[in-house]
């Protein structure tokens, strides 16, 4: 069983707030990644509440995405605020999810994640591109554990 911190190594930890740095370089979106043991209800009804804990809605353009996985259940999500969510397609991270899942199954989980961040910055290039003057990381990079 893999708890916390614990189920990425620290090169494997470094390597993911690497890939939310270099999505985050193509977007004024800010990519944020949930790890917890176990989903505690619905796994959008929990990635929404993460979503809330962590302030991902105080963004200025409403444009955060948190990608949330629980590992021993075997379950992810990636929810957008209400910012994206206005203009984007309703199937918008379908693409990135079938790719994770992809991964995910094939037992690449580093892999899956690295992946949903990369294409995360890919897809939210379309609507809210970097502004290099202005945009600021309104978000910490690192990665955020549950129990």
């Amino acid at each position: 069983m893999f708890f916390k911190k614990e189920f990425f190594s620290e090169d494997e930890k470094q390597r993911i707030v690497k890939a939310i740095e270099a999505a985050e370089l193509r977007t004024s979106g800010e990519v944020k990644l949930h790890v917890e043991s176990k989903c505690k209800a619905g796994v959008l009804d929990r990635a929404a509440e993460v979503f809330a804990e962590l302030d991902m809605h105080k963004t200025a353009a409403r444009n955060g995405v948190l990608i949330y996985v629980a590992m021993e259940d075997h379950k992810f999500a990636i929810i957008g605020d209400a910012g994206i969510n206005a203009a984007v397609p309703a199937d918008f991270w379908d693409k990135t999810k079938d790719g994770m899942r992809e991964l995910f199954k094939a037992g690449k989980i580093l892999e899956g994640v690295v992946f949903g961040i990369s294409e995360a910055g890919v897809q939210l290039e379309k609507y809210f591109p970097h502004d290099g003057r202005n945009d600021t990381n309104e978000l910490s990079n690192d990665i955020s554990f549950g129990k």
